[in-house]
């Protein structure tokens, strides 16, 4: 059941949805049969419970994720929040025009034009001529298809059709966008005017939903992310641990060892938390040349060599693109909490990228935290590097 929130902060809120399907497990030949089975008891279907008590909120301006494996019941729950479905129990209230993208191009008619489609579809999702006259233009423009628009759907190459069925679904001006795995379409160069849309998605604070299977995207866009598992959140929060969590989902239980536990109980630095800062801000997704700092919240049980603590960057590829020490005199830094401000000349190519502090000891480079921070470089600039020169790094505070 949708309505309308007093509290403007809050986009979506999901309480205590439940939802089940009747699976057939027989068919009656004739009413006779009909009959007879209905006398016996015999219901002819199943009960398949598909989510139980599903609580979360979404707040306003947060691209949030919603990940599992297939028959986890994501899509059920994007279908109730579509308002395509019905809970059971439970309720589902949103604040804002919400826009659904179940599938791209659900509702194209191959024998018109894609300009009459994009209005078909623009009909479907609730919107009036005048205000698809107002985003035509842009939807034309973005999708590149300006010379084919008075031709049939039917003549259109896939990738053309991807191309505006898109197009219609980023330029709709709705306050919720839902999407299901729709980030990955078109050639290379689309995809990447794509990224550069959702890069201006996040920077304004649109409200996103995605469900997709695509991890890097989880770990490039969202600020948050939920994992379903069997109908049930197994887990809600940061988007780089949700993502793991569904990584590991796949694979089998790992039995910690009792040295591995004894190890992590003597690790000299904990890293509570990095990121990525521009004017104070975080961003996970920056502007090429875009400068920023790296700012790490650490805790030190005794006296550490700054000069032995490093940040390594690696790219999405797994090669090493920075290693470079807080330190190179000999400097400590004394037992507490601290904060590190790297202060970076942004001289990184376009990509992903992720980030581990380790701390170098008498015989080897320990791990505090792999992974510790992930970003992602927009664009091109003038100048980028492979490999990029500790040199480029403005300063280091540590306070």
């Amino acid at each position: 059941m949708a309505g309308t929130m007093n509290d403007n902060a809050v986009a979506l809120k999901v309480e205590h949805v439940s939802k089940s399907f009747k699976l057939p497990t027989e068919r009656a030949g004739s009413l006779k049969n009909a009959i007879f089975n209905w006398i016996r008891g015999i219901r002819g279907y199943r009960i398949q419970h598909v989510l139980n008590d599903i609580s979360f909120e979404i707040k306003k301006g947060e691209f949030f994720g919603i990940v599992g494996k297939n028959g986890s019941g994501k899509s059920t729950l994007l279908k109730l929040i579509s308002q395509i479905y019905t809970p059971d129990s439970g309720s589902i209230v949103t604040d804002g025009k919400l826009v659904p993208f179940i599938e791209l191009g659900v509702g194209f008619n191959p024998e018109l034009t894609g300009r009459e489609n994009v209005y078909l579809n623009g009909a479907m999702l609730g919107f009036s001529n005048a205000e698809i006259d107002a985003m035509y233009d842009d939807i034309v423009e973005f999708a590149e298809l300006g010379d084919f628009m008075e031709q049939k759907l039917k003549n259109y190459s896939s990738g053309m059709q991807v191309r505006l069925a898109f197009s219609v679904a980023i330029k709709s001006q709705g306050d919720i966008l839902v999407l299901d795995e729709v980030l990955a379409v078109g050639d290379e160069a689309f995809q990447k005017k794509c990224q550069n849309y959702f890069f201006e998605a996040k920077r304004q604070k649109k409200t996103v939903i995605l469900v997709t299977h695509s991890m890097p995207d989880v770990r490039r866009y969202c600020d948050r992310a939920m994992l379903i598992q069997e109908g049930r959140i197994a887990k809600i929060g940061d988007p780089d641990e949700v993502a793991d969590a569904y990584s590991d989902s796949f694979l089998p239980p790992k039995q910690e060892t009792q040295q591995e536990q004894m190890e992590a109980n003597r690790q000299p630095v904990i890293v509570e938390s990095m990121n990525t800062q521009v004017d104070g801000e975080n961003q996970k997704f920056l502007a090429a040349g875009e400068n920023f700092d790296l700012v790490t919240e650490i805790e030190c049980d005794r006296n550490i060599p700054a000069k032995d603590l490093y940040i390594d960057v690696y790219d999405g590829r797994n090669v090493p693109v920075l290693s470079m020490p807080l330190a190179q005199e000999d400097s400590v830094i004394s037992p507490g909490k601290h904060v590190v401000t790297v202060q970076v000349d942004n001289v990184f190519a376009f990509g992903d990228y992720r980030v581990n502090m380790t701390l170098q000891n008498e015989s080897e480079r320990l791990t505090l935290r792999e992974n510790a921070l992930r970003f992602h470089i927009k664009g091109f600039a003038a100048q980028v590097m492979s490999v990029v020169n500790p040199d480029r790094i403005a300063r280091i505070i540590i306070e």
